[in-house]
């Protein structure tokens, strides 16, 4: 039986049906039940213990999740890492006790000591998963809408290296990706987006399962979620079932059924009830987010056939059970393995390649291929010279892959010569996005996780607020993904304030773990890449102008009187000495366009007879990791009359300038003029930053 639930019966009138159906036609046997119930008991005594959490979910969908770990699930606990595994994506990351129980009753390297700890100090056992953390955990979900993003973005990368690298006879890439999502992840936003694309893309071997108890924190979704999620999917080119969720024969058919679709994603509506068994709770918002309490918990156990008086109660039966298909599991690698060395032998390119791919490693000789310019070459706009180095590293990099959202024309964003990546044509290097810069953040976290790609995505910088959560999901789980945002100022000119970023660099140098990187001219974005390429454990963003900015001349020539430019390997330690008098009366501190501005005004002030220093500081999260000595050595305590330029608000300057310093940028939002006027328009000058620098100076007597 398959019920649907479209008409307006209320929660608990499609309770009791749910409970009749599953309990009148579900022919599974008992252990099977007591595996679930079992997994429903182990959620609610973890959350009743820790006084906090997330009950509801994990007693709904039970008997779904455990249909798919028994059944299908191709995973071996022993080896987490397994390349060819099935991904397993809980997008509703509030429902952690429910991951947290199956990685615990099929083997993986997680205790009921680590379950007894569920949400307390530096436990194995988060409120939410965290990935890198516990062993089996693929993504950190909570955020709702990211997990889902990030399957897509799992599946897109299977795809991908199942194109490149399978054989006839040699399937090296063949996994599934499901995910299990809620109403809430499918409220937000970016589930549209990346639905829409998985659509386009035909991702077949992406499966979800849609846990629909309608019920969210405020109460039914009747109060603000009636759409028919059936036909948004189908619509989007989805293969879409509906199934009692409680029935575990209708899931595992209907499973079956989506794994046989390989043109089109999958969506199972498994309809349950929130809070499954709690004779109080069940089909109610108050089972959501907080613990049933002891007594309810009691009562639920009581109707669950659990035993009262054993909590966290295993019984050995339920680990033989969920654990018997260790030997099968473990016999899948170990076939995929044997494959894996007769392909060695028979497609030994393609078997390094792979390796190479796989470790991410970088090869030895990688940066030989990083492009120069001539110092008396025409202005080039950072966007310009970081698409010669997409080029150019695409070259010996197979594993870097990106796009853009709807801009790899403005963003130089594309890879020449190769293919677009399409529905049946995954063998490209090019993805389109189209208007989506959520999903592309959601999915570029996907293919990261997934391994054996470097992503890279593109878009203006100010859009980049479209974006934000998934950036920041990023920088959670160290991620390798690269950002390129271009048009980064007020550079961008007659687009006006709603294109022009004024708050966006300092915003996102706020966010942890990311390096936000904006080079002064062509020669400091591609050591950008490098140290993008470089870094392993986060993501990257590079700001890059649209308007062309002059390639500064560090061949040795004197600059004005008193030396050469520094080398632009600088750049590598975040913050470097551009140019300095031997003894500075000033410190000048600059990034992007704004370097040759500071330049320009450092021989006004040489003009002038004032020694002077500029600093040019790509990223300041880089610099800040740099030891006391050589931030001392290039920032000099001594000097306290210290200036800032940059084309955006000031925020987060005033640790490197001081009490007694200053800082030139922009605390309002733009205006729309000709790029060259709109600068002159907020005063970012080289006379006005020269001016700035003698009244700091003199302020200090």
């Amino acid at each position: 039986m398959r019920l649907a639930i479209d008409s307006p019966t209320t929660v608990a009138e499609t309770a009791r049906e749910l409970v009749a159906s599953a309990t009148t036609t579900d022919p599974d046997q008992h252990l099977e039940q007591l595996c679930v119930n079992v997994i429903r008991g182990l959620a609610m005594d973890a959350v009743q213990k820790a006084n906090s959490g997330h009950p509801g979910m994990p007693l709904g969908i039970a008997d779904a999740a455990c249909v798919l770990w028994d059944r299908f699930l191709k995973h071996h606990p022993a080896d987490p890492n397994w390349p060819n595994r099935d991904r397993f994506v809980l997008s509703a990351g509030h429902a952690s006790m429910l991951l947290y129980s199956l990685l615990h009753l099929t083997g993986y390297d997680l205790s009921l000591d680590d379950i007894k700890q569920f949400r307390q100090l530096q436990s194995r056992t988060p409120g939410h998963p965290e990935y890198g953390l516990t062993p089996g955990v693929e993504t950190t979900t909570g955020p709702l809408g990211q997990g889902i993003s990030n399957a897509v973005g799992m599946a897109m990368a299977e795809q991908v290296l199942a194109a490149r690298f399978n054989q006839p006879g040699y399937p090296v890439v063949d996994h599934m990706t499901y995910a299990i999502v809620s109403d809430g992840d499918l409220m937000e936003g970016i589930s549209y987006e990346v639905a829409s694309l998985a659509g386009h893309l035909q991702l077949g071997k992406l499966i979800v399962l849609y846990d629909s108890n309608h019920i969210s924190i405020d109460g039914s979704t009747d109060l603000t979620f009636t759409e028919n999620i059936e036909q948004r999917f189908a619509a989007c080119g989805w293969h879409v079932i509906k199934v009692n969720g409680h029935n575990r024969q209708e899931v595992a058919w209907a499973i079956e059924q989506a794994r046989q679709v390989n043109n089109r994603p999958s969506m199972i509506v498994c309809d349950t009830i929130i809070g499954y068994g709690s004779p109080n709770r069940q089909g109610t918002a108050k089972s959501h987010g907080e613990p049933l309490g002891g007594d309810e918990v009691l009562l639920t156990k009581e109707a669950l056939g659990l035993p009262t008086d054993k909590p966290f109660f295993v019984p050995d039966e339920v680990y033989t059970h969920m654990r018997r298909a260790h030997a099968e599991r473990a016999g899948q690698q170990q076939s995929w393995e044997s494959m894996m060395l007769r392909y060695r032998e028979v497609y030994p390119d393609l078997a390094e390649l792979w390796d190479t791919m796989q470790s991410g490693q970088l090869p030895d000789d990688w940066s030989a291929v990083l492009p120069t310019w001539d110092t008396d070459a025409k202005a080039i706009a950072t966007r310009a010279a970081s698409g010669t180095a997409i080029n150019a590293l695409a070259k010996v990099l197979p594993g870097l892959l990106g796009g853009s959202a709807d801009m790899n024309q403005s963003n130089q964003t594309l890879v020449k010569g190769e293919e677009a990546i399409q529905a049946e044509r995954f063998d490209g290097r090019n993805l389109y996005y189209g208007v989506r810069e959520h999903a592309m953040g959601g999915i570029m976290n996907g293919i990261a996780l997934h391994g054996g790609l470097l992503p890279y995505g593109g878009t203006f910088l100010v859009f980049s607020d479209y974006m934000r959560p998934a950036i920041r999901m990023a920088a959670l789980m160290s991620l390798q993904v690269v950002y390129v945002f271009t048009h980064d100022s007020i550079g961008v000119g007659e687009d006006g304030p709603t294109h022009q970023p004024i708050e966006h660099v300092p915003a996102l140098r706020v966010i942890p773990n990311l390096f936000v990187m904006r080079p002064a001219d062509a020669t400091e974005t591609v050591q950008a890449w490098r140290v993008a390429l470089e870094r392993r454990n986060g993501p990257t963003a590079l700001i890059l102008t649209r308007q062309g900015l002059p390639v500064l001349n560090r061949n040795g020539t004197a600059y004005g009187r008193f030396g050469p430019l520094a080398s632009a390997e600088g750049v590598l330690r975040g913050g470097y000495v551009l140019y300095s008098a031997p003894e500075p009366q000033a410190v000048l501190i600059a990034t992007g366009s704004e370097v040759a501005l500071a330049l320009q005004a450092a021989l006004l002030l040489e003009a002038d007879g004032m020694a002077v220093r500029v600093v040019s500081m790509p990223c300041c999260e880089l610099f800040d990791q740099q030891d006391q000595d050589y931030r001392d050595a290039v920032l000099l305590p001594s000097v306290t009359a210290r200036v800032a330029v940059e084309a955006a608000a000031s925020f987060g300057w005033q640790r490197y300038v001081g009490s007694q310093g200053r800082i030139v940028g922009i605390d309002t939002f733009g205006v729309s003029a000709p790029g060259a006027e709109v600068f002159r328009y907020y005063g970012l000058t080289a006379e006005r930053v020269a001016a700035t620098v003698k009244d700091v100076v003199h302020a200090g007597g």
